[in-house]
């Protein structure tokens, strides 16, 4: 691994997932990750905000746009997958695996979203579509990832509070990374979004647990509560919700604005690094101070 304190990453190949909108903050961690140094493989799913009111963009400036922030020599794939598929996971970590032979980085920032409800119109078809996208994949790509990084074929079954010792000190500067992504729910109602909610909640409350199986193979594991990053679905033309709750919302932030996507992104990168080595298996808010409920 070869790399420096202006491009940490170098050496290392990062899958990011959900990279299909320039206003994505899918988008923003693949360029923050290619601007230091990494090798990147990205996935998209267009017609998942082909259906959504703010839209689709072109994959082609998308794909530019990331180009545009790798170093020179720097190697970039894409894939575009339905994640609900139950085979598209593994498909995608065989794919990105396959752009430099390694994988040392996977950001699962895609989600689901839309087609949702209160608890009183619940369905299952509805519960199902979000659980399938947000959380099964999610947990499929990890352990995929986890196999391959660690070189494991066929993990031992392991029984209720089984934990795997450690043989030997951890070489810290050579450990994977996985990263994922929750939401508010961790910090209040999110009234009218029932499966969306359930579907990251389950991430949140898994992270210490994954993270400590992930730990002894040399992976750390965090998770990101990103707040309110206006993606277009906060823009007055292309929300689904009441343009006066979403002035009323802005207006109480701390800084009078709602998140933007390079905001998580900056911190993505910097737990990516050598810098963020320390933190593991948490639960991370990086939200301007929205959940403290500090506006008027």
């Amino acid at each position: 691994m070869t790399n420096s304190a202006h491009l940490p990453l170098q050496g290392r190949t990062a899958l990011v997932t959900g990279v299909s909108r320039r206003r994505g903050i899918g988008y923003a961690i693949a360029v923050r990750l290619a601007g230091l140094g990494a090798d990147l493989f990205v996935h998209h799913h267009r017609a998942h905000d082909a259906d959504q009111p703010w839209g689709a963009d072109d994959l082609g400036p998308v794909r530019d746009g990331v180009r545009a922030a790798l170093r020179p020599g720097a190697a970039f794939g894409d894939l575009g997958l339905d994640l609900a598929a139950p085979d598209a996971p593994e498909r995608l970590i065989t794919a990105a695996r396959g752009l430099t032979g390694s994988l040392d980085v996977l950001v699962c920032n895609h989600a689901r979203s839309g087609g949702d409800g209160s608890i009183l119109d619940m369905t299952a078809e509805r519960l199902d579509g979000h659980w399938s996208v947000n959380t099964r994949s999610t947990l499929l790509l990890t352990s995929h990832f986890a196999r391959a990084f660690a070189g494991v074929r066929e993990a031992p079954a392991a029984r209720p509070g089984d934990r795997r010792a450690f043989s030997a000190p951890l070489d810290e500067h050579a450990t994977g990374r996985v990263f994922w992504t929750t939401s508010g729910q961790i910090h209040g109602p999110m009234v009218g979004e029932v499966a969306y909610a359930a579907s990251k909640a389950a991430l949140a409350g898994l992270t210490p647990t994954v993270a400590a199986e992930l730990l002894p193979h040399g992976i750390v594991l965090n998770t990101i509560d990103p707040g309110p990053v206006n993606t277009g679905y906060l823009d007055p033309e292309s929300t689904d919700r009441a343009p006066e709750t979403i002035a009323r919302v802005r207006d109480a932030t701390p800084f009078g604005r709602f998140g933007r996507p390079d905001d998580p992104a900056r911190l993505v990168g910097w737990l990516a690094t050598d810098e963020g080595r320390w933190i593991i298996g948490q639960v991370i808010s990086t939200d301007g101070g929205f959940s403290l409920g500090t506006g008027g």
